[in-house]
């Protein structure tokens, strides 16, 4: 079949025996478990890196989506590796990727081809795990991924409704590397490349492990935050916040060299080491470099499409990283608080490259990422960012020191815009409007609007009430109502019927049936017609699900309202959706739909 990527397996990583022997391995160093389907493309984290690690010289075979009902089979298919196996859940937390707002099962999976549902477990990351260990106790596992990630510590998991401990315990793996491993995980593949070495990998930062009293009681104690112990926090909600405070303000520090502990039953300690700083610009080419083939794995032909792959196949992530704080959002937990943003060139590399890839027609989908108008911002004075606290740069008030200039996105625009076979560049990540600058701001609107909209500008005010959007770290609805205004004036200026489409929330803590009323009132008279809403999901460490959990904001300790039943969360939910005319407070009962104006009762 030559080296069409659509036939040829040898130009991804091995998956099977065959493969693997097709390059000459009798092992592989490094063997991979995903809850996702094998995509060979920069927005897939197991993929990115597998090449990274490869790029390092390693032999590193993947195993997507492993059948953990049966005989095993699929964990043992390749061997043991050499080094370790890693272990991810994929692009999503399994629980999120399973269940609803409402914890109902879901039918589908964005991560599967056909859309499938049934193919990862509950708690991926733990039952990939415990069965490797239980194979082969003496290979390390090393965790990582967004679950993984975002569980190195106790948390509050909502499906359980209860506080869990460290992923660490109930997974049984040795390593948990969290935030973007792109460093990381090259560093533990060198600690463990002259056999497993319990020092040097206690070293390495971004890392996250289990250990006694002794090592705990030896670090330095001007450079440790201790916790509230495990039991305390799961028992106590006041113990629970005040953890949560110290974890995030840590997590959002542009350099730390401080170590976390938190201390466990039996004199066990989990200890997170501090991460690494913000990649340089050449370090985040590097990942985004690799040669990808962009598609998925040959194995997949004739089983559907991958749904989540089809939505970005002919995007462009431009950065890493948010500083907006929203309270619900694991992306600055996770990515972190400060932006890494790729060069000019490797973003038209990338472009040029999709020009290429089979079925482009010459539009690009998205050019963003977390946010979509972050791409180079930092601080003026970056002396003062290394003293900063703030989860957010935006709010209550946008930092005097923020370098919000879109001056160099717009210039990027219209690098995009000369790619030969580019017709036209979506923009369909968030934008965050609270970060226009004076200079910039009205042109980059009008920039998007003219040039970079396929007719419907996504945009997230995500609330109506400011008390609400304060809980949430947003800023106030009036911003959104300006931003409609312009919105409007551009697109009668142009002759353009553009519409904005605004994402909003129920029942996120601090929001009652009265808040949702009134939001059911403005978006009337605004005209807009809800489709984008979702109802709050609580996710590990977020400020969100710790207002959820305990009923009080962790920064002052005062009381909040919080839709807890389900019953509750249905009301709010039914505000989107009911009929027009039918008046303020007048909504269908849970689990009813709402009437459109052909089928309304008389």
């Amino acid at each position: 079949m030559g080296t069409d990527p659509q036939y040829d397996p040898s130009l991804w990583l091995p998956t099977s025996v065959k493969e693997m022997r097709r390059r000459g391995w009798d092992q592989a160093d490094i063997i991979l478990f995903s809850g996702d389907a094998y995509v060979d493309h920069p927005s897939f984290g197991p993929a990115v890196v597998g090449r990274m690690l490869e790029a390092e010289g390693y032999r590193v075979a993947l195993v997507p989506q492993p059948n953990w009902r049966d005989d095993l089979r699929d964990f043992t298919k390749l061997g043991p590796p050499r080094l370790f196996f890693g272990v991810s859940a994929g692009n999503m937390d399994s629980m999120v990727n399973h269940y609803t707002a409402n914890k109902r099962l879901r039918s589908d999976d964005a991560y599967t081809p056909g859309g499938k549902a049934g193919f990862r477990p509950d708690y991926a990351v733990t039952v990939y795990s415990r069965i490797l260990k239980k194979l082969y106790p003496h290979i390390p596992v090393v965790a990582g991924g967004i679950e993984a990630s975002l569980r190195r510590l106790a948390h509050y998991d909502y499906w359980s409704d209860s506080v869990k401990p460290s992923v660490l315990l109930e997974s049984g793996a040795d390593l948990v590397v969290y935030g973007m491993a792109d460093k990381v995980m090259t560093r533990v593949a060198k600690a463990l490349s002259n056999g497993y070495n319990h020092k040097l990998l206690r070293n390495i930062r971004q890392v996250a492990f289990l250990d006694s009293r002794e090592y705990a009681d030896r670090l330095d104690t001007t450079k440790v935050i201790r916790l509230e112990p495990f039991e305390k926090a799961a028992s106590d909600k006041n113990a629970f916040a005040r953890n949560f405070t110290l974890i995030e303000t840590e997590s959002n520090r542009l350099e730390t060299d401080r170590v976390i502990i938190e201390p466990y039953p039996g004199g066990k300690f989990v200890v997170v080491n501090p991460p690494y700083g913000r990649l340089t610009e050449d370090e985040i080419d590097r990942g985004f470099d690799a040669p990808y083939t962009r598609m998925p794995h040959p194995r997949y032909r004739g089983k559907g499409d991958i749904p989540a792959f089809e939505m970005i196949k002919h995007s462009v992530n431009i950065h890493r990283g948010c500083f907006g704080g929203c309270s619900f959002c694991t992306i600055s937990a996770h990515q972190g608080k400060f932006i890494s943003s790729r060069s000019r060139r490797s973003i038209l590399e990338e472009v040029k490259k999709i020009t290429s890839m089979p079925g482009f027609k010459g539009y690009i989908s998205d050019i963003g990422g977390p946010s979509a108008n972050m791409y180079g911002m930092k601080g003026r004075d970056e002396a003062l960012c290394k003293k900063c606290l703030r989860p957010s740069c935006l709010h209550p008030a946008p930092c005097r020191n923020l370098d919000n200039s879109h001056g160099p996105l717009l210039e990027l625009y219209t690098n995009i815009r000369q790619v030969k076979g580019v017709k036209k560049a979506f923009i369909g990540s968030g934008i965050r409007y609270d970060l226009f600058d004076k200079h910039y701001g009205g042109q980059y609107l009008l920039e998007v609007v003219r040039n970079h909209t396929s007719g419907r500008l996504k945009v997230a005010p995500e609330h109506t009430e400011d008390k609400v959007l304060k809980w949430m770290r947003k800023p106030s609805f009036g911003q959104f109502e300006e931003l409609a205004g312009k919105f409007r004036e551009i697109c009668n200026e142009c002759g353009l019927e553009y519409r904005l489409i605004p994402y909003f929330i129920s029942s996120h803590p601090g929001c009652t049936q009265e808040d949702m009323r009134a939001l059911w009132a403005k978006t009337r008279r605004l005209d807009f017609r809800l489709e984008q809403v979702q109802d709050f999901t609580p996710t590990p460490m977020t400020l969100s699900s710790v207002m959820f959990h305990t009923g009080i904001d962790p920064y002052t300790g005062g009381k909040l309202y919080v839709a807890r039943r389900q019953d509750e969360k249905r009301r709010q939910k039914s505000c989107f959706f009911a009929a027009p005319g039918a008046g303020a407070g007048k909504y269908p009962r849970p689990g009813e739909k709402a009437l459109g104006p052909k089928n309304r009762r008389r």
